[in-house]
């Protein structure tokens, strides 16, 4: 069954090493994805995040972890009786990973990690030079407790075979990208990336869903007066443009792009931004 894999990533085409290192992760992630929904995960839980865009959206960066969360909040979730599955089902296509949760159980986002050093040797990627044993890390991460008023819907796919998952529709995950941008701790410039990829496709913000997210967590926590309209988001979103090193942002996202794609981020500016943020406000003007 390695040979599945060794297909898809043949396919792939990648032009340098990272780009087939990032792309053997992409394949981790799809096998992950399988063996959940094998699990019956998605009966309770929703994809959401950057990698959902790559896998469902075509969004042209690779991105690191899968995240998701629960349809219903349970602050009792646990990952384990889902990695016992997951294991199962890379076994079956002849990877050998190890599985086990992160972190404390009494945290709003769990956290659970696999590691396997089987894949790299098999396929003999260049990425690895002579470290064959290198690991390949794939981090899951669920919100137990997560913000309300998020639509979701399902979608198949059909690597490693036919399945089916169920995630958050493009407002609601744009919401969350919009509530990181504004409340995370440090730059990430794979945020911005995603932010113009959602501009540039048409989408808008579930604004009920980010009202809901900022009086959860972040600067406006418990703040149950806030308010999230069009001329709230403008003011906030460009004061947060004006305050980026893009150079830092745009060091940030590189390596997450294929090389043709790279040149694109010489336009990163506070203009640049401020020019997408202005189209997403007249979208949301034209919606009403």
């Amino acid at each position: 069954m390695i040979d599945i894999i060794r297909e898809k990533l043949k396919a792939y085409k990648a032009a340098n090493r990272l780009e087939e290192e990032n792309a053997t992760k992409e394949i981790m992630q799809e096998i992950a994805l399988y063996g959940l929904w094998k699990a019956d995960f998605f009966e309770q839980a929703m994809f959401q995040g950057g990698t959902s865009l790559r896998i469902l959206h075509r969004l042209p960066r690779f991105s690191e972890d899968l995240d998701f969360m629960l349809t219903t909040p349970n602050p009792e979730f646990d990952w384990s009786p889902y990695l016992h599955k997951l294991l199962d089902t890379f076994e079956s296509f002849g990877v050998s990973p190890e599985a086990k949760t992160k972190g404390a159980m009494d945290k709003r986002i769990r956290a659970a990690v696999i590691k396997d050093t089987s894949i790299v040797g098999q396929l003999e990627l260049a990425f690895a030079g002579r470290r064959q044993d290198k690991k390949i890390n794939i981090k899951l991460e669920i919100d137990v407790e997560p913000p309300a008023h998020s639509g979701g819907g399902w979608t198949f796919l059909d690597f490693p075979s036919d399945y089916e998952v169920h995630h958050q529709d493009l407002p609601s995950n744009f919401a969350l990208k919009i509530h990181a941008l504004l409340c995370r701790e440090f730059l990430k410039g794979r945020d911005w990336y995603d932010f113009s990829w959602y501009v540039s496709k048409g989408a808008f913000p579930n604004l009920s869903h980010l009202q809901s997210a900022l009086i959860q967590f972040g600067p406006w926590a418990a703040n149950e007066a806030l308010h999230i309209d069009m001329p709230w988001l403008e003011r906030e979103l460009s004061l947060k443009i004006a305050s980026i090193n893009w150079k830092d942002a745009q060091a940030d996202v590189r390596r997450f792009l294929r090389s043709e794609e790279i040149k694109s981020l010489e336009l990163w500016s506070e203009e640049f931004f401020k020019a997408k943020l202005s189209k997403l406000i007249n979208a949301g003007a034209r919606l009403g």
